[in-house]
């Protein structure tokens, strides 16, 4: 007993010694993982250029605040625009942008590949309504059965986004041509083209906005998730015409329009079907490892999918690759988680 109440203070040394290492060593671990995490952060510099849907600002604006704050070194670079305007600045024009997101998967399958982008994700879905205003004439009297007769009063202004520039515009006239067939109107169509003035098309849906709310168009048709970003009233369209539900894609190929193609003199003929988004990173972009980091986070299902759901546009789950071989390792491991 004497013995072990001498040794004590040796016992006790060693128990003290003990403890302050294991301490130092979760000290050491917990500031390896800050430096590590800092140093990711150092390591993003620079630019990352988007050209994106007008239909896709508000999700990736609010993606622009979070990815800047994970990545303080980042500027993120967004130029909205109608899809197939946002194609053309890259193959007419040669603008340099590292990533393309489109409101028709179709833009990048025919416009971009192969020469200017190699892969697309389709990430998300939409549908067409008709937005209008308080100024909006019979707005207490439209709804998803007669809006076609409200549009053809004498005194009814509505309008729709430039269909060679952006999707939202050929859709708009798919619903229409769709609409004859569902409600058995013939002549439908033709009536609504002829009551839609040049002065009521737009390069792209978000430029018609303002005057939907200024009174100066009572109607508009648009996506869905732009009128409820926007705060804005809407008529909902029957799911046989809104080009929302894969059940109808059948149906919505009886809908064609004629868009300008790749070179002047050509056309594109773009076929109906259900509206879906695509997104890829073009050939040799300026900002490469930026440009794959935030491809990881807009394709990661609690970051840039949850802030695509929460804004109206509901995600494809899971994804739709195509040409997966060409994605760059980096993404592959997101979509596969």
């Amino acid at each position: 007993m004497i013995n072990l109440i001498k040794k004590w203070p040796v016992i006790l040394l060693v128990i003290l010694t003990a403890v302050i290492f294991a301490g130092c060593s979760s000290n050491t671990d917990t500031s390896s993982e800050n430096d590590a995490a800092q140093q990711q952060s150092k390591e993003l510099s620079g630019e990352v250029v988007i050209f994106h849907a007008g239909s896709l600002s508000v999700p990736f604006e609010q993606m622009e605040k979070e990815f800047e704050q994970l990545h303080p070194g980042v500027d993120v670079k967004r130029e909205p625009a109608g899809s197939r305007a946002c194609a053309k600045k890259i193959t007419d024009l040669g603008k340099k942008a590292d990533i393309m997101a489109s409101a028709d998967y179709t833009v990048i399958d025919n416009l971009l590949i192969p020469d200017y982008a190699g892969w697309n994700a389709l990430f998300a879905r939409n549908e067409m309504v008709i937005m209008y205003s308080e100024h909006s004439k019979y707005k207490d009297e439209i709804n998803g059965d007669n809006w076609y007769k409200i549009l053809l009063r004498n005194d009814v202004q509505y309008g729709h986004s430039d269909p060679n520039a952006d999707p939202c515009g050929y859709r708009a006239l798919m619903v229409w041509q769709l609409a004859e067939k569902h409600y058995q109107v013939p002549g439908l169509y033709q009536k609504l083209d002829a009551g839609c003035p040049k002065r009521n098309i737009r390069p792209k849906e978000t430029d018609l906005i303002a005057m939907v709310e200024s009174g100066a168009l009572d109607y508009l048709f648009i996506y869905r998730s732009v009128a409820q970003q926007h705060n804005m009233p809407f008529v909902e369209l029957p799911a046989e015409i809104n080009l929302s539900d894969i059940k109808h894609a059948d149906f919505y190929k009886q809908a064609v329009v004629e868009t300008t193609g790749k070179k002047p003199g050509e056309t594109i003929t773009q076929v109906g079907k259900p509206i879906v988004y695509g997104v890829t990173l073009t050939n040799d972009p300026p900002n490469r490892e930026n440009a794959v980091e935030f491809l990881k986070f807009l394709l990661d299902k609690e970051k840039g999918l949850k802030i695509m759901d929460q804004n109206g546009q509901p995600v494809i789950d899971p994804l739709v690759i195509k040409g997966k071989e060409a994605m760059p390792e980096e993404l592959k491991e997101v979509i596969d988680n």
